[in-house]
């Protein structure tokens, strides 16, 4: 089976092109890590204890008010609030950010893992890693090929962004879109994995839905040719060889991670 890692910045139509792939005539399941995080959050779980207990003493409004319908008397986290702890560049801001990531990416990735086994086991050729933060949380390296949505203007991202979310403000919209990371950095990434063995798919979003479709349909069409329908079931009919193609895979994408770490280390170095 084929994992398809899908990201890109804030705003650039991720969820968009997320959605073209799960529908006709395409129809690969997504595995969305934002609906894993709300899920791992959810009130009683180690996850939103583990919040409510770091953040909640400095923020006052990090709880929703208890809902009259729910008998049960859950107080949902506040995310608007959350946001705003951990969304910036200041060095505190970044600090709470990484302190939230530790509490629930273990969770998330714990997910993932049994969601690729579900669908492994009922043969389907794909499945669509759908997560922001992809290159940044390492999950790349169980991906056998990486979509990034992208935009060449920033300005584009703040309009959609602050169109979706009109409770925004600029400098929140702005703090959201930089905490996600340069979407061309991304791109660049992508690129570095291979273009030609469709290991690195770019998906460029700077026009309206139809174009956006287009771009979806040439991307598919590329990846297919790489790693047709037909591989995916002599991976699962012959399960040793599905375990050394695994393990090959894992390992050209760990390599080709640390290539691209010790490049942008060297870059950095020569500024």
């Amino acid at each position: 089976m084929l994992i398809i890692g899908l990201t890109g910045s804030i705003a650039t139509g991720k969820s968009t092109v997320s959605s073209l792939l799960s529908a006709p005539p395409y129809k690969i399941p997504i595995i969305d890590t934002d609906l894993l995080a709300r899920k791992v959050v959810e009130p009683g779980t180690p996850g939103y204890k583990a919040i409510v207990s770091y953040f909640g003493p400095s923020t006052p409004d990090l709880l929703l008010p208890a809902s009259s319908d729910d008998p049960t008397g859950k107080r949902w986290l506040n995310r608007p609030a959350l946001g705003r702890r951990v969304f910036g560049t200041s060095e505190e801001v970044s600090r709470d950010r990484m302190i939230l990531n530790k509490i629930v990416h273990p969770a998330v990735r714990w997910e993932v893992y049994k969601s690729l086994v579900y669908y492994y086991v009922r043969g389907y050729w794909a499945v669509v890693l759908d997560v922001p933060l992809l290159f940044e949380s390492g999950m790349d390296v169980i991906c056998g090929t990486v979509i990034v949505v992208g935009v060449t203007d920033p300005a584009i991202q703040m309009a959609r962004l602050r169109a979706r979310d009109a409770h925004l403000t600029a400098e929140d919209a702005e703090n959201r879109v930089r905490s996600q990371g340069d979407v061309k950095g991304k791109v660049r990434q992508a690129e570095f994995r291979g273009t030609t063995s469709a290991r690195g798919v770019i998906v460029w979003n700077d026009g309206d839905k139809a174009e956006l479709e287009k771009e979806v349909q040439k991307a598919v069409s590329t990846i297919s040719s790489s790693s047709p329908r037909w591989w995916a079931w002599v991976l699962l009919l012959v399960p040793p060889l599905g375990v050394g193609v695994a393990a090959w895979n894992y390992a050209v994408s760990f390599a080709t991670q640390k290539s691209w770490q010790k490049k942008v280390q060297e870059e950095k170095a020569r500024l």
